[in-house]
C-alpha cells in the first residue's frame, strides 16, 4: 500500500484543519492505520490510531482536540485538528501498522510499515 497525506498549512492557534491520507492498494479496510508527528528538533510521536473495528486512541495532549476517523470506501484516513496550538506545529506523517502489531505496541513508529510523506502543519500563536 502506498499512502499520500495532505491537508497542512498554516493556521492560528485556535484554529482547526483536517489532514487527509489516501491509501492506494488493496484491504485498506483490514488495516490498523495512525497518525505521527515531528515537531523540530523533537522525535516522532504518536498522536491518534483507528484500528479495522474503529476503536480508536489518542496522544493525551490531543484528546478532546483531534479525532481520526476512517472511510474505507474512499481508502482514506483522516484527521480532523481543532483548538490547535502552537505545540502542535509538526510535520504530520500517516502509517499503516505491521499485521500482527499488539495493541500496546501501537504508539510506537517500529510498530508501523508504511508511511506517508508527511504534510507540514503550523500553527502562529
Amino acid at each position: 500500500v502506498q499512502l499520500q497525506a495532505s491537508g497542512g498549512g498554516l493556521v492560528q492557534a485556535g484554529g482547526s484543519l483536517r489532514l487527509s491520507c489516501a491509501a492506494e492498494g488493496d484491504n485498506f479496510n483490514t488495516y490498523t492505520m495512525g497518525w505521527f508527528r515531528q515537531g523540530p528538533g523533537k522525535e516522532r510521536e504518536f498522536v491518534a490510531r483507528i484500528k479495522r473495528d474503529r476503536s480508536t486512541s489518542y496522544l493525551d495532549s490531543v484528546k478532546g482536540r483531534f479525532t481520526v476517523t476512517r472511510d474505507n470506501a474512499k481508502s482514506t484516513l483522516y484527521l480532523q485538528m481543532n483548538s490547535l496550538k502552537p505545540e502542535d506545529t509538526a510535520v504530520y506523517y500517516c502509517a499503516v501498522a505491521r499485521r500482527g502489531a499488539i495493541q500496546s505496541s501501537l504508539s510506537l513508529p517500529t510498530s508501523y510499515e508504511t508511511w506517508g510523506q508527511g504534510t507540514l502543519v503550523t500553527v502562529s500563536s
